[in-house]
């Protein structure tokens, strides 16, 4: 059961989590191991950019050795320094960082019993942002600005990351920005 208080009275709300559950918590942590963004080409390779780094699995027709090349490594092989990169280059960590964030907010509230829901929420949100980020510069890059670019580089990872936020913790972000008095 959910208790707080608005200008001194009790609100009830039993079918209401106050904090992150085990299965929510789950689909937050999982949320870890979804691809921010996966390109495609036209020869039937596929390109995972992960919060971790890139991963090509090999061709759609012909599976082959696995390569990662890991974030840490992408961005210790870079020539210019961090702040000279491209914004969505600079994102990345900032996407690892909130859905670590969230992930940690999500358990306090399963292992301690503390959590504020929209705190977690907004979070992902956030995540979801710098993910979006991350995937509109990849397209950027890969079609020069043009639609192929777009229509090569699919953002799975916010658009799953939106959809975890809105469906787990919408009502307690909208409940951020307005009093709710029942």
């Amino acid at each position: 059961m959910t208790t707080g208080t608005v200008d001194g009275s009790v609100i009830n709300r039993p079918d209401r989590p106050v904090v992150s559950t085990r299965r929510e918590f789950a689909v937050v942590a999982a949320l870890l191991a979804v691809p921010v963004a996966v390109l495609t080409s036209g020869s039937g390779d596929l390109t995972l950019v992960t919060l971790w780094g890139l991963v090509n699995p090999g061709s759609l027709s012909s599976p082959r050795v696995v390569n990662a090349y890991p974030l840490w490594a992408f961005l210790a092989d870079q020539l210019r320094p961090f702040g000279s990169l491209p914004a969505s280059i600079r994102a990345w960590p900032l996407a690892i960082g909130f859905h670590l964030l969230a992930t940690a907010s999500a358990a306090g509230g399963v292992t301690t019993g503390r959590e504020d829901r929209r705190v977690t929420g907004g979070l992902l949100v956030l995540a979801a942002t710098a993910a979006f980020w991350v995937a509109a510069g990849v397209a950027g890059r890969v079609g020069v600005g043009t639609m192929a670019g777009w229509l090569r580089v699919l953002p799975v990872g916010t658009a799953a990351t939106l959809g975890v936020a809105v469906g787990l913790y919408g009502h307690d972000l909208v409940s951020a920005f307005t009093f709710d008095r029942e």
